[in-house]
């Protein structure tokens, strides 16, 4: 394949986030999450597994940086526990968990490395969950003031603020089908959801630029949503359906639109959206700086009547039959597609003309293969994996698409979600018992691709 090289100025780095590596879930005064809840939920999570060491990041940060530093990263995206700065998510803050992050932030700019700082990765305060979660108004109120006291802690040295990451997500995992915390099963809930987590997010942005927070954006798993026959109208009209449900119903108010019709009408359908207030689109319409964008798969979507649906696209069933993946698919059953990335890049520039991307998360889950020549995990399909879409993101560059950077996912082995441990991301190999780590193939291409700007 040819050599690609991509611009001047192009950010490498690499992804984690809170719950999923730090552990020291009890230590210096943090309060639970929905994730601790949840993962002590019998059934929810794989074999019982938490987060509650994970990979010990939190006494273990010092040597994390240096590894990162060592493979030449430029850029390290983390994510703050909302429970370890504020544990009832609104009372005092806990001076011990912003002493952390003050701590891993000058570590990351002593070795070089720009912090982009995410503000919620998931981990909602349980108290907060207790009193409505993000089905309440009050939750994006309490996500502005938490954001505001971060800042005012980090705010001298970091330039980068993501407010929310996957919000899809939050709502549709979290409180639709229930297989993400807090395991809520109810559409109307799902909705609530999407609109207290986006007016959360316009709330923090707006009190983040005010308190002079540099680059401000947010970060959305976007779909590549195709449909099974390009000839069909019914296939079309499923591939309308579910892109908004998935992208237009945050990517156009994000950017001022306010919520499309099509998609107000369906919600509708389920629940009376009472709980859009006057005003609402305008807050949520915060002007961004930067779009993070996830990509992992696409998505393929017929229109069949009688069709299962899925239980994260409420309203769905019976009309949309999503096709299973086919071809050759990562551990988590996922389609491995490069040009899905291509595409989605190119659509999002195009339908938001002048508000740059970055690729916030892109990786793979795969087995590890013993040891390769180099004493490294071996993980050839990872390196597959992610040549490929790094490619793919070129191609995109290429067609005229402002993309600034792409940060891998994820940095470390970590905590899966529901899949608990037996699912690894990581160009870096954990051992979950000694937690030693061991850079992968990936790690070591990766840093290649780095120094050479290109493949």
């Amino acid at each position: 394949m040819s050599n690609v090289r991509f611009p001047e100025g192009f950010v490498w780095g690499g992804a984690t986030a809170a719950y999923q590596i730090e552990g020291a879930a009890r230590d210096d005064g943090r309060g639970p999450s929905i994730w601790d809840t949840f993962s002590r939920t019998p059934g929810a999570v794989f074999a019982g597994h938490t987060g509650d060491v994970a990979c010990d990041h939190y006494h273990r940060y010092a040597e994390d940086v240096a590894m990162m530093a060592e493979l030449g990263l430029r850029a390290y995206r983390f994510s703050v526990s909302w429970p370890r700065v504020r544990p009832d998510g609104t009372g005092p803050v806990e001076p011990r968990g912003l002493d952390f992050y003050d701590r891993l932030t000058d570590a990351l700019l002593d070795a070089g490395l720009d912090p982009i700082v995410t503000l919620y990765h998931w981990d909602l305060p349980q108290a907060l969950e207790d009193r409505g979660g993000w089905t309440v108004r009050e939750t994006a109120e309490h996500f502005a003031e938490y954001a505001l006291a971060v800042h005012s802690r980090l705010g001298d040295r970091v330039r980068t603020w993501t407010t929310l990451n996957e919000p899809w997500c939050s709502a549709y995992l979290g409180y639709g089908s229930g297989v993400h915390a807090p395991g809520r099963r109810d559409a109307g809930d799902a909705f609530r959801a999407v609109h207290h987590l986006l007016l959360g997010h316009g709330l923090a942005a707006r009190a983040l630029r005010a308190a002079g927070a540099q680059t401000v954006g947010i970060t959305l798993n976007l779909a590549d949503v195709q449909p099974a026959d390009a000839g069909s109208d019914a296939d079309a009209e499923a591939v309308r359906l579910v892109d908004g449900l998935h992208n237009r119903i945050f990517l156009d108010p994000l950017t001022g639109g306010g919520y499309p019709a099509d998609v107000l009408a369906h919600v509708g359908r389920i629940v009376a959206p009472d709980f859009i207030r006057d005003g609402d689109e305008k807050l949520i319409a915060a002007p961004l700086d930067l779009l993070g964008l996830n990509y992992y798969a696409p998505t393929y979507v017929a229109g069949r009547a009688g069709g299962a649906g899925g239980d994260a696209y409420p309203g769905t069933a019976g009309t949309v039959e999503f096709l299973p993946p086919a071809g050759p698919l990562t551990e988590m059953g996922w389609s491995i597609e490069p040009a899905g990335l291509t595409r989605l890049l190119e659509r999002v520039a195009a339908d938001h003309p002048g508000l740059p991307l970055m690729v916030t998360e892109n990786g793979g889950a795969f087995p590890d293969t013993g040891l390769d020549e180099h004493g490294g995990v071996a993980d050839a399909d990872r390196v597959a994996y992610l040549d490929g879409h790094l490619r793919a993101a070129h191609e995109a560059i290429a067609r005229g698409v402002d993309l600034r950077g792409y940060l891998v996912w994820s940095v470390l082995d970590n905590f899966e979600w529901a899949e608990g441990y037996r699912k690894r991301f990581g160009i870096v190999h954990v051992d979950y018992l000694t937690q030693r780590r061991t850079p992968k193939r990936s790690a070591r291409w990766y840093q290649e691709v780095i120094a050479r700007n290109g493949l």
